[in-house]
């Protein structure tokens, strides 16, 4: 009985990390999807690409945890893809790029990818 609840815990809490996980996705879209075309590098994109930088930088700190369950293939793809959105958002910070809807994309399919 006691194994039973211990395995309901621990799926309820990979439940609920995983739907944190897409609140933060979902907010890094919003906010990207949220800079106006006429000020691509104004407030709203300085936030949009800040808060994109944190939310990847985490997750690639916590795929590279010994104690992370995912397949160790799975963990470097997901960071080649980390690896790739945050030399995306330095391009832009240095205004070489605008490409935020290639960001959008990508984060949209891995929060999709979470269901």
């Amino acid at each position: 009985m006691f194994q039973f609840a211990y395995a309901e815990v621990v799926k309820d809490d990979l439940a609920s990390a995983r739907e944190r996980e897409r609140q933060v996705l979902d907010r890094s879209i919003e906010l990207l999807s949220a800079v106006p075309d006429k000020s691509r590098y104004g407030r709203e994109a300085v936030e949009a690409v800040h808060y994109t930088r944190r939310v990847w930088t985490r997750f690639i700190e916590d795929l590279n945890q010994p104690d992370n369950e995912l397949s160790v293939e799975l963990r470097a793809k997901l960071i080649s893809i980390a690896l790739w959105i945050l030399k995306e958002c330095e391009r832009i910070r240095k205004r070489q790029s605008e490409n935020y809807q290639g960001i959008i994309d990508v984060t949209t399919i891995i929060r999709d990818g979470l269901r």
